[in-house]
C-alpha cells in the first residue's frame, strides 16, 4: 500500500528546473587597474537594528582601496556614483578594467550594469548563492572588523555640512 501512495505523491510533485552549472570566476591581474573587486558590508550602530553600509572598491593587483563610501542606505544610484567617480579618478580606458562583484541588489541593478556597459567596463559576478567567490573583499572586511581597535558598534554618522 505504501508503494502506491509513494507513486501517487511522485506524480503530484511539481517539475523542478535542472541544476545549473556556473563557472568559477578566475581573475588575474598583472598590473594595477586591470581588475577591481568591490563589496558592501554592514556596520552596526549603537542604536539597535540600525546599520551603515560601507562600500569598498579594491584593486586586485595591489589590494589598494581605490574608492569607498559610507552611507545610510544601499542602492544602485550610490553604487553608480561611487564607480563613476573611481573610473574618472583613475582615468580608466574602455575595456581596460574588469570589475568583480557578488550578486547583491545594488550590483545587479539594471541602471548600474548599463552605466558600466556604456563605459565598456567588463563585468564579473560571483556564482549564485556562493559566498566565497569575492574572497578579496570579504577578507579585507574581516581584517578590518577583527582589528583590536575596531569599535564594534559605531556611535553615529554625521554628514558634512555644506
Amino acid at each position: 500500500m505504501s508503494t502506491k501512495h509513494r507513486l501517487q505523491r511522485a506524480d503530484k510533485r511539481r517539475h523542478q528546473r535542472a541544476p545549473q552549472h556556473h563557472a568559477v570566476p578566475r581573475l588575474l591581474a598583472h598590473a594595477p587597474n586591470e581588475v577591481w573587486t568591490w563589496d558592501i558590508t554592514k556596520l552596526p550602530l549603537t542604536q539597535r537594528g540600525v546599520y551603515l553600509s560601507l562600500c569598498v572598491v579594491m584593486d586586485l593587483f595591489s589590494r589598494y582601496v581605490v574608492a569607498w563610501m559610507l552611507s545610510r542606505k544601499e542602492n544602485s544610484s550610490l553604487a553608480q556614483q561611487l564607480m563613476s567617480e573611481a573610473i574618472e579618478r583613475y582615468d580608466i580606458a574602455p575595456e581596460q578594467l574588469t570589475r568583480h562583484q557578488n550578486r547583491g541588489s545594488p550590483m545587479t541593478a539594471t541602471l548600474f550594469i548599463e552605466c558600466l556597459a556604456d563605459r565598456k567596463i567588463i563585468t564579473s559576478h560571483s556564482r549564485p548563492r556562493v559566498s566565497n567567490d569575492n574572497a578579496f573583499s570579504e577578507s579585507q572586511f574581516k581584517t578590518a572588523k577583527y582589528q583590536p581597535d575596531y569599535p564594534g558598534k559605531l556611535q553615529g554618522f554625521e554628514q558634512p555640512r555644506t
